[in-house]
């Protein structure tokens, strides 16, 4: 029996932009400290587009404590898609104003909510930067370190370039 009060849970959220992607990387930031305070910030990686010919994009991964339901967290990320001026067209891959996943919530297993997100085992530019910032996280599914996924990651991040930017203006 539960006795009501709230339980403290750390999500992970991946943020990908190609266009105009200094500006809405700090747009979401932004938002995000606004919601949930402090965060955990991954370093910002340039990657080619993945899926079709683009702009490069920007990556990153963000990382927070909240009380919030994963649901209430999409929700806020819905507001940024749309604070960014997101337009959702019906291929996949495409270029985008902002693209905000949550990729872990804890250790919340639910495929229907798609937690663990898939990408985060498929795409460099997702698992390279969650690892840096939460290196000894466990995978909820198979237990392994992410320190350890990323260094047997099948390597594709030759073409991640690190880039500095100011995610605070």
């Amino acid at each position: 029996m539960s006795d009501g009060a709230a339980v403290l849970v750390t999500a992970y959220l991946s943020l990908g932009s190609n266009i105009e992607p200094e500006k809405n990387l700090r747009l979401a930031c932004a938002g995000l400290r606004a919601t949930y305070g402090e965060l955990t910030l991954s370093p910002v990686y340039q990657t080619p587009a993945v899926g079709f010919d683009g702009d490069n994009f920007l990556n990153m991964v963000v990382g927070f404590q909240t009380t919030q339901s994963v649901a209430a967290i999409k929700e806020v990320l819905e507001d940024l898609h749309r604070k960014a001026q997101r337009v959702r067209l019906p291929d996949r891959f495409s270029s985008r104003t902002l693209d905000a996943d949550v990729l872990l919530y804890g250790k919340l297993v639910d495929p229907l909510q798609q937690l663990p997100h898939p990408d985060m085992e498929k795409y460099p530019f997702v698992m390279g930067p969650l690892a840096e910032i939460a290196a000894d996280l466990r995978h909820p599914v198979s237990g392994e370190r992410l320190q350890k996924l990323w260094k047997n990651f099948v390597r594709q991040d030759a073409e991640m370039i690190r880039i500095s930017i100011d995610l605070d203006s």
